[in-house]
């Protein structure tokens, strides 16, 4: 099965928000983007995408030929390829009926396991979502990183207590779902984190931690001060503020300032392989692809996840051969220009 047949079935059962777009670059969807916190006119999704296209890939196959090898190690675990699949909370409120937040999350990560990737989970209100990730990620021995928002610290502490019955290999937090509508008024008081607290909660995961929604230097330096060990820069797909930067735009004055000290993960727009490349040659350990997962559950479940880790894995493998690129290390800033 194709990726391009996968988004003919999703088209069937995805919903009214999202189009499951041959081209998956925010512009059929605008502002009606599916997520909690789809706010303004949704320029930024579209700003991600288009930063990308913006940078140009440096052909070059004069080179001793070889294998192309697209895998990575990423806290002591072993990968295909460098994509890992993005959070998503409520599933069918902003998808459809055909999943919900426990079956997609189950049928992402086993998916993502079985094809040499891995899941992050979503979150919500309902403690069962966790429950659900928790018995997903041990059935995958443990491949699948549960994020959690950024709520109370003992709402976080209850949590992370079960999700950690699954034994996940690192934890996550999306800070920057501070400003989601459901977050707010609530009490105990939920949203941003100081420094302080933020290495309270690392402390508390005792797990490779991983804080989403970097988008400035200062913020990475915080996010290291906080004892985080990756961190991923993403404005939550151009979904919860009018104005942002694209992710591609700040990626190279973070990856500056951390200086290979800690990981980083880069999300917001990435839609193909050679993206992927572009991203990695900008200074990004891996990336995270999100969209284009929930398109590939609700066309065909873990055969669709299948077919688009296929697809993105041989972009890259394409691009690799013709830049010169025989391994991931390999991947450098000056095979990549703007025009």
């Amino acid at each position: 099965m194709t990726y391009s047949e996968v988004l003919e079935e999703a088209r069937k059962t995805i919903g009214d928000k999202c189009k499951a777009c041959p081209v998956c670059n925010g512009v059929a969807c605008k502002n009606t983007i599916p997520g909690p916190g789809a706010k303004g006119s949704g320029t930024v999704a579209i700003r991600n995408y288009n930063a990308w296209q913006n940078i140009c890939v440096n052909m070059d196959t004069i080179y001793e030929h070889g294998t192309v090898d697209t895998s990575i190690e990423f806290f002591g675990k072993h990968f295909a390829i460098p994509v890992f699949a993005g959070p998503v909370g409520s599933v069918n409120f902003h998808y459809g009926e055909k999943y919900d937040d426990l079956s997609y999350n189950h049928t992402l990560l086993s998916a993502c396991a079985k094809n040499g990737s891995v899941g992050f989970t979503g979150d919500g209100v309902n403690i069962k979502i966790m429950e659900g990730a928790a018995k997903t990620i041990a059935a995958n021995n443990g491949i699948g990183i549960p994020t959690i928002k950024p709520w109370d610290l003992d709402t976080i502490k209850e949590k992370m207590e079960i999700v950690r019955t699954g034994n996940p290999f690192a934890m996550a937090m999306d800070i920057d779902a501070a400003g989601l509508p459901f977050l707010k008024n609530r009490n105990p008081p939920a949203g941003s984190k100081s420094v302080a607290e933020l290495k309270q909660i690392v402390e508390m995961a005792k797990l490779p931690f991983i804080i989403k929604g970097v988008m400035t230097a200062r913020a990475a330096l915080k996010a290291m001060e906080a004892g985080a060990s990756a961190i991923v820069v993403s404005n939550h797909g151009g979904r919860v503020l009018d104005g942002c930067p694209a992710t591609a735009e700040v990626l190279p004055e973070i990856v500056e300032a951390v200086k290979g000290r800690i990981k980083i993960i880069v999300d917001g727009g990435i839609r193909s392989g050679t993206d992927v490349f572009k991203a990695l040659a900008l200074g990004a350990d891996a990336v995270i692809i999100t969209r284009p997962f929930v398109n590939a559950v609700f066309g065909a479940g873990e055969e669709g996840v299948k077919a688009f880790i296929e697809k993105i894995k041989g972009e890259l493998e394409d691009t690799m051969a013709m830049t010169g690129a025989l391994k991931i290390s390999d991947i450098s800033k000056d095979m990549i220009s703007k025009y």
